[in-house]
C-alpha cells in the first residue's frame, strides 16, 4: 500500500489543489484521500462551530464525505476520482487521539493521500511534498517541524522574489526537487513523475 502526504506552510497556498491534482493523475491507485484540520480553541471538532464546551468527546471526529458537488475540500477529492474521503477535525494539539481510527481507515485502503503537516509525526509514508509560497508570510509550526524530511517542494512561481519568512532556514530545503507551480495549475507532469517513480521503487 502506497502512503502520501501533502503539506504547506499556511492556509490557501494549494494543498487541497495539490492532493486532488495527484488524485486526478494517478487514478490506478484508487485513492482514499483524508483532510487533518486541527481547530484552534472554542471550536468544536464535530462540525467546525463555536463550541464552549469542555467535553472530550469533542476533542476530535472522523467523517466520511459522501458529497460529490466540490463544494468542499473533502468533497473535491471524490471529485478528483478518490474512492473514499475523510475529514479528520481534532482539537489543536489532539491529533494523537483520532490517529488509531486514522490508522485502521487507512489500513482499510488500496492507498491514501492526506493533506497535513501534523500527520508526518505519526506516520512515515513513501512520499511527503510541502507547498510553499513565497509570497504568505504565515509559516505553521507543524511546517517548519517536519520542512526537513519533505521529498521535494512544490513552490509558487514569484518571478525570483525573496521569501517572506522569517525564522525559516533556506538549508532545510537545500537540495531537494523543487517544482514550480504557476496556479491556476498546481500539478505539473513533473510532479506526477516524481511522485510514481518514488511509489514504484518503494513498493517493489
Amino acid at each position: 500500500m502506497a502512503t502520501v502526504v501533502v503539506g504547506g506552510h499556511s492556509r490557501s497556498v494549494g494543498k487541497t489543489s495539490v492532493v486532488a491534482g495527484l488524485i486526478a493523475a494517478l487514478p490506478q491507485y484508487n485513492w482514499s484521500a483524508f483532510k487533518i484540520t486541527q481547530y484552534g480553541h472554542g471550536i468544536c471538532s464535530r462540525n467546525g462551530g463555536p463550541c464552549d464546551c469542555a467535553c472530550a468527546d469533542h476533542s476530535w471526529a472522523v467523517s466520511e464525505e459522501r458529497d460529490r458537488s466540490g463544494q468542499s475540500d473533502t468533497s473535491r477529492f471524490l471529485v478528483a476520482g478518490a474512492v473514499r474521503s475523510w475529514w479528520v477535525r481534532t482539537e489543536q494539539g489532539r491529533l494523537a487521539e483520532a490517529i488509531p481510527l486514522v490508522r485502521e481507515k487507512i489500513a482499510q485502503a488500496s492507498n491514501a493521500i492526506i493533506e497535513s503537516n501534523s500527520v508526518m509525526e505519526f506516520l512515515k509514508p513513501d512520499v511527503y511534498l510541502t507547498v510553499l509560497d513565497t509570497g504568505t508570510t504565515d509559516f505553521k509550526k507543524s511546517a517548519r517541524k517536519f520542512l526537513q524530511h519533505a521529498d521535494a517542494v512544490v513552490v509558487h512561481s514569484q518571478d525570483g522574489k525573496d521569501p517572506a519568512w522569517s525564522n525559516v532556514s533556506a538549508e532545510m530545503i537545500k537540495g531537494k526537487p523543487r517544482f514550480v507551480i504557476c496556479p491556476p495549475g498546481y500539478v505539473t507532469g513533473q510532479i506526477v513523475e516524481f511522485v510514481r517513480a518514488r511509489l514504484f521503487v518503494r513498493i517493489t
